[in-house]
């Protein structure tokens, strides 16, 4: 660590981050968004029976494809007019960019008040990061509408369009809004005009880097990567790279004041600091790599994704923010600049006040505490984690969402390009149509498709395809082809249902796993059981309390659902980001007990971080808070949620939560490790001389 400080190795240093990194990450980074995979089959696991549908209609089509409807309504019903525009553009979008087959004849309603026409768009190998444009020249086809003609492009495509034209803006809009938020708080935490630009420098080199390094394990080993894994990087490097800076410049500055020689100043500084902050990142990197675990393709990218993330945001923050910070020398601190003999202004007398009212009444502190996060967590009983229809997607309505609504209101539930997808052989192609034909929710069945010794059949649902409904019904088809044929039920509600088998499976999985490699890796950090145990506790009481606290805000948003996999999300970032902070806490009250006791010890631990902690906390609470201004409902859940815990998990759990019940338990708190025994417990009194300010 010496060595990115040193008089020689701080420009060595930054020579290999400003060639090696930004010279070849950057151009790389800004090819990820190429190899996102957003589409619903790319999530799930290969081992899905609608996945498995999706493979084997390859073998019936030319190209992959996904149908746009175009819906023309008019309320007092449509005219001649209205008629002739319908079909002059099926016309004009047959050679449209992207349609790849016959665009249908005009489907009138029963009404008289709508019709619809049937668009195929090609979906290939890279269909989806093109569909967004290619909807956009649907729209730019067929129009508004005019006088009083309301003209929408729907349908799985249509909506696949809206998809990713808002991710496509998700990257660029949460960068800007998370650095801006970032250097709000560092300017508050600071007080330097200057101070902050490093910090934010720092950390968007880590985000650009990481971003390379992701971008040549998606081309080179297939690492899955989402829009919303991407959207989440972006946050957590940007809050996850602060927080770290934060803690090492505290440190640094308090080395200053006793030293003039900033080189032996930093060098101190990554000595103490340094440690706390890699098994602080160590933590979170292994919870998040437990994702890994995972049935979803989703999921189980997610976790090396963000992980590769927090590790490249640790190696920046200990390599290049030193080097960087000795460069620059004192004068970055400006106005308040600090300098050997020169006091370190007074920071903790707040905390140290906080402290010394719990240790007055330690049980009765925690266990009302508890009592009033478990309270909270109540409100989880909200909470409707079965996953999101497309009309929930948006926080907004888009254009796909309202032709959806206009569709639902002429036609039939189930006539909306979302079929139900029967993969069988082609000697039970017969067999297999009467049986989908027979159950109650099929409203019609399709003519076979017979080739290459299989067959397809398509069946339009009575009900529409992301209901409760037709969920019953497609497993009603299942249970009957199953019986008769070695047949596979897919489409866009088989789909909806397998990711919410996977997901359910995949809840029940990581977070057990979780839990015992964040223990294990407490144990080792602090060398104790208890400890741990209490940590770990504490922070799923936050995460639930958080959830209740949540589902309550989504209520009142009117958000009727979140994701299948929200739950999991939130409780992987919770857990491994709350543990984080304790481990900031705890590792210096540890220092301090060895010295002065457990009780002391932690009086002082929470005066010493108490200041620095809490602003760590402020910054990532910001930072995944900006989601809650994405146009994606998804976005918005996950950022109030984590945004909610870091609050609670700063201000409640470790502040008050956590510091009570280290006062209660005393010494026990580190059984069995030697600071447990009677004998390593110092007398009281001993070696009080001031507590250093991080």
């Amino acid at each position: 660590m010496k060595f990115v400080c040193g008089r020689r190795g701080k420009w060595v240093t930054l020579v290999v981050w400003l060639v090696l990194f930004m010279g070849v990450a950057g151009p790389l980074a800004g090819k990820l968004s190429g190899v996102q995979k957003n589409d619903a089959a790319q999530w799930l696991p290969g081992s899905a029976e609608s996945t498995r549908v999706v493979e084997l209609q390859k073998s019936f089509e030319t190209a992959e494809t996904a149908p746009a409807v175009i819906v023309y309504e008019r309320a007092s019903g449509l005219t001649d007019a209205d008629l002739a525009k319908a079909a002059a553009d099926a016309v004009a979008l047959a050679s449209a960019e992207g349609v790849a087959g016959p665009v249908s004849e005009p489907i009138a309603a029963a009404d008289g008040a709508a019709l619809q026409l049937v668009v195929p768009v090609a979906m290939g190998a890279d269909g989806y990061n093109k569909i967004a444009d290619r909807i956009a020249g649907l729209r730019e086809i067929t129009g508004p509408g005019a006088d009083g003609l309301d003209v929408k492009v729907a349908g799985p495509a249509g909506f696949d369009g809206d998809a990713a034209a808002a991710f496509s803006g998700v990257d660029g809009a949460l960068l800007g809004a998370t650095v801006l938020v970032v250097i709000v708080l560092l300017l508050f935490a600071y007080r330097s005009p200057v101070l902050w630009i490093l910090p934010i420098f720092c950390a968007v080199t880590a985000l650009t880097a990481s971003q390379g390094l992701i971008y040549l394990l998606a081309e080179g080993v297939g690492l899955t990567v989402t829009g919303q894994s991407a959207g989440i990087l972006t946050v957590l490097v940007i809050g996850a790279g602060t927080d770290y800076a934060l803690l090492l410049i505290a440190r640094y500055r308090e080395e200053l004041s006793r030293t003039e020689d900033r080189h032996a100043a930093m060098a101190a500084a990554l000595h103490r600091a340094g440690p706390a902050v890699a098994a602080s990142a160590a933590t979170v990197g292994a919870g998040l790599l437990c994702l890994m675990a995972a049935d979803m393709n989703s999921t189980r990218g997610l976790g090396p994704v963000l992980a590769i993330g927090v590790g490249v945001a640790l190696v920046t923050m200990l390599t290049l923010l030193p080097a960087l910070l000795v460069v620059l020398g004192r004068w970055i601190f400006w106005p308040r600049r600090p300098r050997p003999g020169v006091a370190v202004a007074e920071t903790g007398r707040g905390w140290a006040r906080l402290g010394t009212g719990i240790a007055r009444r330690p049980r009765a502190i925690w266990v009302t505490a508890s009592l009033a996060l478990a309270a909270l967590a109540t409100g989880s009983f909200l909470l409707n984690p079965a996953g999101l229809t497309a009309a929930d997607t948006f926080t907004g309505k888009p254009d796909s969402i309202a032709g959806q609504e206009a569709l639902a209101r002429h036609f039939p539930a189930g006539q909306n390009g979302q079929p139900v997808v029967v993969i069988a052989k082609a000697e039970a192609a017969t067999a297999v149509t009467a049986a989908v034909g027979s159950v109650p929710g099929v409203a019609a069945t399709g003519e076979p498709v017979v080739k290459d010794g299989l067959a397809r059949v398509e069946a339009t649902l009575a009900d529409a395809p992301d209901s409760d409904a037709a969920a019953d019904t497609v497993v009603a088809v299942r249970e009957a082809v199953h019986a008769i044929a070695d047949a596979k039920v897919g489409g866009p509600t088989a789909l909806r249902m397998d990711m919410y088998e996977a997901t359910s499976r995949d809840n029940l999985v990581i977070i057990p796993i979780v839990l015992v490699v964040i223990l294990a890796i407490l144990g080792l950090l602090l060398r104790a059981v208890v400890a741990p145990l209490v940590l770990v506790a504490t922070v799923a009481l936050s995460f639930a309390a958080a959830l209740g606290a949540s589902a309550l805000i989504f209520d009142a948003l009117g958000f009727a659902s979140t994701d299948a996999a929200f739950p999991l999300y939130i409780f992987v970032f919770l857990v491994a980001l709350g543990v984080d902070y304790n481990i900031f806490l705890m590792t210096r009250v540890r220092e301090e007990s060895a010295r002065h006791g457990t009780r002391e010890g932690m009086l002082r631990g929470l005066r010493a971080t108490g200041g620095v902690i809490t602003s760590a906390g402020l910054v990532l609470a910001g930072t995944f808070a900006v989601f809650a201004a994405m146009p994606l409902v998804q976005f918005v859940e996950i950022g109030v949620a984590v945004a909610l815990g870091v609050l609670l998990d700063t201000f409640v759990v470790r502040s008050v939560l956590v510091t009570a019940l280290t006062l209660d338990l005393g010494r026990r708190v580190w059984t069995p490790g030697g600071l447990s025994r009677p004998a390593a417990e110092p007398a009281a009194g001993a070696d009080r001389e001031a507590v250093p300010v991080p």
